[in-house]
């Protein structure tokens, strides 16, 4: 048999079969996310505006109530007016609502509720909860859902007991207990939201061991998710665990690693930070901090005194965040280990990207490539923008936008006096950072499809 050559214009060869003329789209889409997100803050914001959630004496403007109502359901912790001094006791409590929710999904959060009141819960549904929160089979996922919240709410009582033992001494058995509360929910969901007041986060406590390591321990849980912590659980040796637990155990390790060597050797001498503390008490400081920018908020030394390389470096960790599938944000930590496996094997000249002896889908390197590159252009956006309506310096700026769309928290001191077009921005870049890297990834898990041609393969120079 004998084959034409291919000629410049013809069409592409056929690979796969011909289309049934089945209906694409009939799935749940991914912009039902999105609403929800969406009328979750203005729901939160409307409730924040009532004058009973606002202290005496304060007065609380639409913006300011739709910003903080955005920061707490995308967790991320900026705030443009006190948490503890601003908001009432009512006011403070719909805070932590809406970060209990936005922290465990909106698509998670609903499932659960229809769950409580005895709805099943569709096929359709199923799908779209699994690939939010890191599953792509959807048997067992109701089962899944209930230890997730089982676990939660665990995690959170025992965190928030330890710091009762603390804040009962100093505050009063009430307000002891609330504040344990509050901050055991916001450490965990990772939201940087605290009711310290004046916006000191930890710094007046970050001498408290006990407060440091156990708010820094609900992080670390936080932001590996559930899947990677049932993993670890079920398997108990690293060899077992899943190439995606793997991923996220190693490269999280490497960042923590590298950000305790980095703050120690930048920051030891600064006087505005590491400089006027004893030993004992910077190694406290510098483990919490190598933490808390994966993407948590909290702060135990004044972000705005770090040296301008601090600020770089702790916008790459802004930018990376946590495990795919939990309460941090950013890029994924597991979108970063796909992208430097892939490097690392092209480096060694492997002609497919691989990690701890597996292979990893191409179609994945493509999404984290895609997700990175979306994420970097949409962050260049805010940053100009930023520039443009505030008074502020580029890195100031920059650091800003970064710590909104990896939903981090951390700010050199900027937030309050942002512009209202400033707040608007920010509003924007956090919303996308919470929904924009988990809303590309199931856009592009439902727009795969078999495909019917393969071009031809013509070479293209690099470097």
């Amino acid at each position: 048999m004998r084959f034409a050559p291919y000629r410049v214009g013809a069409r592409p060869w056929r690979v796969g079969p011909q289309s049934s003329g089945v209906r694409r789209g009939t799935g749940l889409s991914p912009l039902t996310l999105v609403g929800g997100f969406i009328l979750l803050i203005l729901a939160g914001a409307l409730l924040l505006s009532l004058p009973r959630c606002t202290a005496a004496g304060q007065t609380t403007g639409v913006l300011d109530a739709l910003f903080t109502s955005t920061s707490a359901v995308c967790v991320t912790g900026l705030v443009v007016v006190d948490t503890g001094t601003h908001w009432s006791s009512l006011g403070q409590v719909i805070v932590l609502v809406l970060i209990q929710i936005g922290g465990f999904g909106f698509m998670t959060s609903a499932t659960l509720l229809l769950l409580l009141f005895g709805r099943r819960i569709g096929l359709r549904e199923r799908l779209l909860v699994g690939e939010t929160i890191g599953i792509s089979a959807p048997g067992g996922l109701v089962r899944l859902i209930r230890n997730m919240a089982l676990l939660t709410l665990a995690l959170e009582g025992i965190g928030a007991l330890v710091l009762f033992s603390r804040f009962a001494v100093t505050e009063g058995a009430g307000r002891g207990l609330w504040m344990a509360v509050f901050q055991s929910v916001s450490a965990f969901n990772n939201a940087g939201f605290d009711v310290f007041g004046d916006f000191v986060s930890l710094t007046e406590l970050r001498t408290d061991a006990v407060v440091v390591l156990t708010t820094g321990l609900l992080l670390v849980a936080g932001g590996l998710s559930y899947v990677v912590l049932a993993d670890i659980y079920r398997q108990r040796r690293f060899v077992r665990l899943s190439l995606d637990t793997k991923l996220v155990l190693v490269a999280s390790r490497v960042l923590v690693a590298l950000a305790v060597l980095v703050y120690l050797c930048a920051e030891w001498g600064n006087p505005g930070t590491l400089g006027p503390l004893a030993l004992p008490e910077k190694l406290l400081c510098v483990v919490f901090q190598a933490v808390t920018p994966r993407t948590a908020g909290f702060t135990t030394v004044n972000i705005g005194a770090m040296h301008d390389y601090t600020l770089l470096f702790t916008m790459f960790l802004m930018f990376i965040g946590g495990a795919a599938g939990s309460t941090a944000g950013g890029i994924k930590v597991n979108t970063f280990g796909v992208l430097v496996a892939a490097v690392a094997s092209t480096l060694k000249g492997r002609p497919q990207a691989g990690a701890f002896g597996r292979e990893l889908n191409v179609q994945q390197v493509y999404r984290a490539l895609a997700v990175v590159v979306l994420a970097l252009s949409f962050i260049g956006v805010s940053v100009l923008f930023l520039s443009l309506t505030e008074d502020a310096g580029v890195l100031d700026v920059a650091f800003e936008a970064v710590s909104a769309f990896g939903t981090v928290g951390l700010s050199t001191g900027i937030t309050p006096g942002l512009s209202e077009l400033g707040r608007l921005i920010i509003i924007v870049t956090m919303f996308v950072g919470r929904l924009g890297p988990l809303y590309v990834a199931l856009a592009l898990v439902q727009r795969q499809r078999a495909q019917e041609y393969r071009y031809p393969v013509e070479s293209v120079r690099i470097g």
